[in-house]
């Protein structure tokens, strides 16, 4: 694995809705571009001013529909615009010192795509199914039947994948995020990440995997890192029902995976409702808390630090919510100054202490509405003490002594905190 992610914090985005394209049927992926992609680049200042050095984008290949049923993934999206357009995002970022990270739907394509609409009985096989009657019955993805399903047995779509990732890593990417990496078996990845690392040593690849074995995953496919999906859920699972036992036991399994690997952490993504929703925004800094000080490769999901709400639904057109169109620039954004303070001061603290990036966790103090974590190497220490509570509480400092951020007290051995309360010391 390279060196580089170690120091990497991403701003999250899904670019489709972040550019306000028309993501609904009937889009013709075959249209004139369209340069909408251009309007990320005002907001790369932004992500150096939050302390943030790479932007994880979402799907940005020609599709139908929402991206994640691709039919070319050689070619940019005509609703975001040309290659010129990517040449010239990329040559931004660069110059900001900012890693980008593409989004690789190698599960399955579209329905739309050439190479399945073209396939005949008697060539090389690319999808998953059966041939009945002349007619091919592909599997789909999840039970979405415009998703149809690779075939990650074929030795031609590996090197299909290979072909990809190598074009656009030649193009000056950094990494790619594999999308439902969980559906694809652990062999095709084992077989293929070796071969673009032969070209080009310094990629990463972050496997998206919401449940299973994470360890053994790794250790079989040779990805770099996982999506933490445990410890989100044990964060703001922990802190909206009072219960934050969930969270603590979520930290304890968390670092039993830095033996293997280093999770890429988060408490808001493309996928899900957003955090100030979840939790409430009072208590959005103390998810923040969690996600800035224990181990992990955060990443900050794009609207968050403002402290949008949203709320996902099981239903068609229920992600559009949490994947929104976002103003010209910054500067157009009323957000909520406490939940954007509370950003920058805690990507700020990471920024000071790389170690915290594989740091061991230890819960100090552990109850319904309340916690301390302490974060510790040799030589230093960070400390986070949490009250979720309606009632005041006084809580051990566990050796530290400054307050960096938040609103706590420090008395003594003890920090002070208020209803809903917290604060992150170091020693």
């Amino acid at each position: 694995m390279p060196e580089w992610p170690e120091h990497v914090l991403w701003w999250h985005l899904y670019p489709l809705g972040f550019v306000g394209a028309p993501i609904r049927d009937g889009v013709d992926p075959d249209a004139e571009p369209v340069h909408r992609l251009d309007r990320l680049e005002p907001w790369l200042d932004h992500v150096i001013e939050l302390g943030l050095n790479g932007l994880l984008l979402g799907p940005v290949f020609a599709s139908e529909t929402h991206g994640y049923d691709a039919v070319d993934h050689f070619r940019i999206d005509p609703r975001l615009g040309d290659d010129a357009d990517v040449d010239r995002l990329v040559g931004a970022a660069r110059e900001r010192g900012i890693r980008i990270l593409l989004d690789g739907v190698f599960n399955h394509v579209g329905r739309g795509h050439p190479a399945f609409r073209e396939q005949t009985e008697d060539a090389p096989q690319l999808f998953r199914g059966r041939w009945i009657d002349g007619r091919f019955e592909a599997d789909v993805f999840e039970g979405h039947d415009a998703l149809v399903a690779l075939d990650h047995s074929s030795p031609a779509v590996a090197d299909l994948v290979v072909e990809v990732m190598c074009h656009w890593l030649e193009r000056g990417v950094d990494g790619w995020r594999l999308d439902a990496a969980y559906a694809v078996p652990s062999t095709f990845w084992a077989e293929v990440l070796p071969r673009v690392r032969e070209r080009f040593p310094d990629a990463w690849f972050l496997g998206e995997v919401i449940h299973g074995d994470a360890a053994r995953i790794v250790q079989e496919s040779s990805m770099d890192s996982l999506t933490q999906y445990e410890l989100w859920q044990g964060i703001w699972h922990g802190i909206a029902d009072g219960n934050l036992f969930e969270l603590g036991h979520a930290i304890e399994r968390h670092d039993e995976l830095l033996r293997v690997f280093v999770p890429q952490t988060f408490v808001g993504n493309h996928d899900v409702t957003r955090i100030a929703s979840a939790v409430g925004a009072d208590l959005v800094p103390h998810a923040l808390a969690v996600l800035f000080t224990v181990a992990g490769t955060p990443s900050v999901y794009a609207g968050d630090e403002f402290g949008w709400t949203a709320v996902k639904e099981e239903r068609l057109g229920g992600d559009d919510a949490v994947r929104p169109e976002f103003p010209a620039s910054p500067d157009a954004v009323d957000g909520d100054a406490r939940v954007l303070e509370a950003h920058r001061a805690l990507i700020a603290l990471r920024r000071r202490k790389p170690w915290l990036w594989r740091a061991h966790t230890d819960v100090v103090e552990l109850a319904n509405t309340s916690i301390v974590l302490r974060t510790a190497t040799a030589d230093d220490a960070v400390v986070v003490t949490l009250n979720i509570g309606d009632e005041p509480v006084s809580l051990p400092s566990a050796d530290a002594r400054t307050v960096v951020t938040g609103d706590g007290t420090l008395v003594g051995d003890r920090v002070e905190l208020g209803p809903r309360g917290w604060a992150v010391l170091e020693a």
